[in-house]
């Protein structure tokens, strides 16, 4: 993998997280923890599409379609066991 595509990944996946931190509204915490799941997310989906040989919205090497489907997938369960313990 050329050095391109893992800065590319990191700043498609790191853009990801902190969208998702102003969305939710988290505190500094959250935003680690948002982080390290799109980055987990975007190179898991990124390396299922590879070993698939899934072709979508590729950029170069880059497999940006499932790569941003794997990091929003990420995201939402991080958002989600965040919640636990949490009351209302």
């Amino acid at each position: 993998m050329v050095l391109s595509v893992i800065l590319y990944g990191f700043l498609f996946a790191t853009l990801m997280g902190a969208l998702f931190h102003l969305w939710r509204d988290g505190g500094p915490g959250k935003l680690v923890l948002y982080l390290l799941a799109s980055w987990a997310g975007f190179w898991l989906g990124h390396w299922a599409a590879n070993e698939l040989d899934l072709h979508v919205l590729d950029v170069g090497e880059l497999r940006l379609g499932p790569a941003l489907l794997g990091s929003l997938v990420f995201l939402f369960l991080a958002h989600w066991f965040g919640q636990i313990g949490k009351t209302a």
